[in-house]
């Protein structure tokens, strides 16, 4: 595969990278010339990614949640790598459940992954990128923008990491460096995370369907189309962008 070269020579971290978006973004960095570390809790499946990527990638086992396994895998980087120019907190869950049907653990377990888990990351990142400074890209949802009464826990990890990651962009802004932070917004998106959130449902199809409506465009989305955003953000062509809400929902929101 040819490369544009893009992401020459960068070093980039990629969360829940063993399986839809963040594996797509994966082979888009490694295609586009970065060195990519695919972190993922199912290290078995992170390392068959890496291995297919060649020589310029590697996996490290990464429980989001865990501030002592984001420690130890930043350290890796530090010292394979040397620095870090790249991070994207990708790892996530969606759990159907309304107000009254989501129980509290619930609840608790997704914004430890999908909002605690971006929060770490975010703050422990930034020794590793501050010499030259860096891109960290945070992956909300249009659910992060619109509610919808069937993931209130989803919902609420959304949303906060929306405004998180605008708080780590001002920081960081203020700081005096060179770390920008922003934000992915995708619709729906055939990842095995969806088939995850059709099969809590009686009616798969239908939920399908309605994912599929919900989409001005007609259509769901596909991997590849939020991986070029990704490479975007993390190029130096969006230098003066931090703090943006990038929306990839075919038209969802509007």
């Amino acid at each position: 595969m040819q490369t544009a070269g893009r992401l020459s020579g960068k070093i980039a971290l990629v969360t829940g990278a063993a399986s839809g978006l963040g594996e797509a973004i994966s082979r888009r960095y490694a295609a586009e010339g970065a060195r990519v570390i695919l972190a993922d809790i199912d290290s078995a499946a992170a390392q068959a990614v890496a291995a297919s990527l060649g020589a310029d990638a590697r996996h490290v086992r990464l429980d989001v949640t865990d501030e002592q396994s984001w420690l130890a895998a930043l350290e890796g980087v530090k010292s394979q790598e040397g620095r870090l120019d790249v991070l994207v907190n990708n790892a996530g869950i969606t759990t159907m459940g309304s107000i009254e049907s989501l129980s509290v653990a619930g609840f608790k377990n997704m914004l430890e992954i999908d909002l605690v888990g971006v929060f770490i990351g975010c703050k422990h990142a930034a020794p590793l990128m501050r010499p030259r400074g860096g891109s960290i890209i945070n992956m909300s949802s249009m659910c992060g923008i619109r509610a919808q009464a069937d993931l209130a826990g989803y919902n609420a990890a959304k949303a906060g990491v929306t405004l998180l990651t605008k708080s780590v962009a001002l920081h960081y802004a203020k700081q005096g460096d060179k770390i920008r932070c922003n934000s992915i917004h995708p619709g729906a998106i055939r990842t095995p995370i969806l088939d995850k959130v059709m099969s809590q449902v009686e009616d798969p199809k239908a939920l399908l369907a309605s994912f599929e409506a919900v989409h001005p465009i007609g259509r769901l989305g596909r991997p590849e189309e939020i991986a070029a955003i990704a490479v975007y953000l993390a190029s130096d062509e969006s230098a003066f962008a931090t703090g943006a809400e990038f929306v990839v929902d075919g038209g969802s929101s509007l």
